[in-house]
């Protein structure tokens, strides 16, 4: 069976691009092009070396062994919280913003939640002196307020979105609506791997130097290429698409992906769309998507402002359906639990989406000899306040 993107754009039958006529011409501008571009070497030579001198990989691959005497099994973290910007979203910038310099874009807009995307995008278009323009939904303006000041130090517009649940789905609305009044000279850097085709496969492709890497420094530490298991946390997906994609097709290596279940999968508030969604599309694919009896999104909710999302990207959905990955749902208080734990017993302070992943531990029991790699997909810095405010701090 197949995980990666068909020529149509499908992950078995979920991904397309379902969108308004009026931006077919710049969609399909990027699906003949990107894959020409990537692989040009020039385009090659500077997307990994400004990932090497600019973003400071490879990102560790770090033995927790504390957490593994807990856990009774071996767990590396991938530290993608070391990265440039605080976590895994400046890896498919930085692609994203070389493609459209090579299609001659001159504005780039893009959407945030947890910000770290936005401040990515903000971080990669003052290295290359793009104009900027980030749609962030007003509540999560409030709740990631740091990020907010640095996507303006670095010469940002942020614009709120202040429709519907005023969170990440409402900004995609707000950027795409941009898109759509600006096709000509605007590039948008979507930061998950969702959206229209080529945007999930595009996406996958820059995020995948994460098991690229994860291969060769395993190999180094236990001999051996391949994991037992792989684990990403899940909102749209990008952190977990680029972890999983080198041992996609390897049946051996266990893929599992971890979801947001908020205050409970059942309770109304959650963002456990594996659990929760049916075939739907939204912000231009064809996906898992959590909906109402009649077609109408259902509001998610997680603590975690990146992992608010009510769908989830197409291979992620197609991963689910075949039962290639396995998937969790954590709720808030088991994933700030984890997150904590990280910070007691190895000195890491992890975002809360990591925090998600983390919680795995709890849920799953795991072999001594197993060799279990967790991607860290961000560090802590964004969440102070709401660890503040949990925890009473």
């Amino acid at each position: 069976m197949n995980f990666n993107v068909d020529e149509k754009g499908y992950y078995g039958e979920f991904g397309g691009a379902y969108i308004p006529e009026m931006l077919y011409p710049n969609v399909e501008e990027l699906r003949q092009n990107y894959l020409k571009i990537t692989a040009e070497p020039d385009f090659q030579k500077e997307f990994n070396q400004l990932l090497k001198d600019y973003v400071g990989r490879p990102s560790p691959l770090y033995f927790a062994k504390r957490l593994s005497e807990k856990y009774n099994t071996k767990i590396y973290l991938k530290r993608e919280d070391l990265n440039h910007t605080g976590a895994h979203k400046i890896n498919n910038t930085i692609g994203q913003i070389l493609v459209a310099q090579k299609l001659g874009k001159k504005r780039i807009i893009a959407e945030t939640g947890a910000g770290q995307h936005g401040v990515a995008t903000a971080t990669v278009c003052a290295l290359m002196g793009l104009e900027c323009i980030v749609y962030m939904g007003e509540i999560d303006i409030a709740r990631q307020a740091p990020n907010v000041a640095r996507m303006k130090m670095l010469g940002a517009e942020v614009r709120p979105a202040l429709s519907g649940s005023r969170t990440l789905k409402d900004a995609t609305n707000e950027a795409i609506r941009d898109w759509i009044n600006n096709p000509v000279d605007t590039h948008y850097i979507i930061g998950s791997a969702i959206g229209p085709h080529p945007y999930p496969d595009m996406v996958t492709r820059f995020q995948s130097v994460i098991s690229e890497e994860i291969k060769s420094q395993l190999k180094e530490k236990e001999g051996r290429e391949n994991p037992d298991y792989v684990v990403a946390c899940i909102g749209g997906g990008s952190n977990a698409a680029g972890t999983f994609y080198h041992f996609l097709h390897k049946p051996e290596v266990g893929i599992i992906a971890v979801e947001a279940a908020g205050k409970g999968v059942d309770t109304g508030h959650s963002a456990a769309t594996s659990k929760l969604g049916k075939m739907g599309i939204i912000h231009g694919c064809k996906t898992l998507l959590m909906q109402t009896p009649d077609g109408q999104i259902t509001e998610p909710y997680s603590i975690s402002a990146g992992l608010d999302y009510p769908g989830v990207g197409p291979m992620h959905a197609h991963l689910a359906e075949t039962g290639r990955a396995e998937f969790f749902s954590i709720t808030d208080d088991d994933a700030m639990k984890a997150g904590l734990d990280l910070c007691k017993f190895e000195g890491i302070i992890p975002a809360i989406e990591s925090s998600h992943a983390l919680a795995v531990l709890n849920e799953k029991k795991f072999k001594p000899e197993d060799v279990v790699v967790i991607s860290l997909s961000g560090r802590g810095d964004k969440d102070l306040n709401t660890y503040i405010e949990y925890f009473n701090f």
